[in-house]
């Protein structure tokens, strides 16, 4: 039965697996018989996409991890999230840009505009990785983009239509499988599977969405205390952790 524990994820990656799939990457995979990429988007939390990005590692399995540079959630920029993104790769994975086009109103239908921003994210996010990002995702991309099948110089777009066409693509998005997945592996089917995950959905033990959601945010407020507590002189003498709810 499909749900979003670390045991069901070991269980998806033992079933690529046993029935012929090799895990690769976006740049890797013609090289390889029944290919899969693996690809996780990080929204919402680095430490989360850690957690996924260690434990693939034990397992010996690579994937792509996107990240969004324009986030309302984590800072690339600050000590701990950069620290989290170079322990991401040191893992052996990628880092790729997770590209928002809303963050750009003027470049709306614009996709020449939209290709130079992609450019301008990648060189920021490849400051941070001290190398090449060389892979982008869109976050809840447009039609319009979507439907132009972006052509990067040394950017693997992974919304192109090779990616959608050639490949099976299948989405956790919303902490939902739209298709049957396992019975999609089972069949073979297909014989490449382009495959994304996000982290953020993955526990140890099942939890709603509801649950996920009302943690995350709740446990915010205890981020927040420690980030002032670093940076503010003596916080316990004006409030204790206690009157935080969490």
């Amino acid at each position: 039965m499909m749900n979003f524990t670390f045991e069901w994820y070991e269980y998806l990656l033992e079933l690529l697996s046993e029935y012929g799939y090799h895990f690769t990457d976006y740049h890797n995979w013609k090289l390889i018989k029944n290919p899969v990429i693996l690809r996780h988007d990080i929204d919402y939390d680095l430490s989360k996409a850690l957690e996924i990005a260690e434990f693939e590692t034990k397992r010996e399995v690579k994937s792509t991890y996107f990240v969004l540079i324009s986030s309302d959630f984590y800072n690339i920029f600050s000590i701990k999230n950069t620290k989290l993104i170079h322990q991401i790769q040191n893992c052996g994975h990628e880092i790729g840009l997770h590209f928002d086009e809303m963050k750009y109103p003027q470049a709306i239908g614009n996709i020449e505009k939209i290709r130079e921003e992609i450019i301008k994210e990648t060189n920021i996010l490849s400051y941070i990785t001290e190398c090449p990002v060389t892979t982008v995702s869109m976050h809840r991309p447009s039609k319009a983009v979507l439907n132009a099948d972006l052509k990067l110089s040394g950017i693997i777009n992974s919304y192109s239509q090779i990616f959608f066409h050639e490949f099976k693509y299948l989405s956790d998005s919303r902490r939902h499988w739209r298709e049957p997945v396992e019975e999609i592996i089972k069949n073979k089917k297909f014989e490449k599977l382009h495959i994304l995950t996000h982290a953020f959905w993955y526990y140890k033990e099942e939890k709603s969405m509801h649950d996920t959601i009302k943690e995350f945010i709740n446990g915010a407020n205890g981020k927040y205390y420690n980030f002032f507590h670093e940076n503010f002189t003596d916080l316990e003498s004006i409030m204790k952790l206690e009157e935080i709810l969490v």
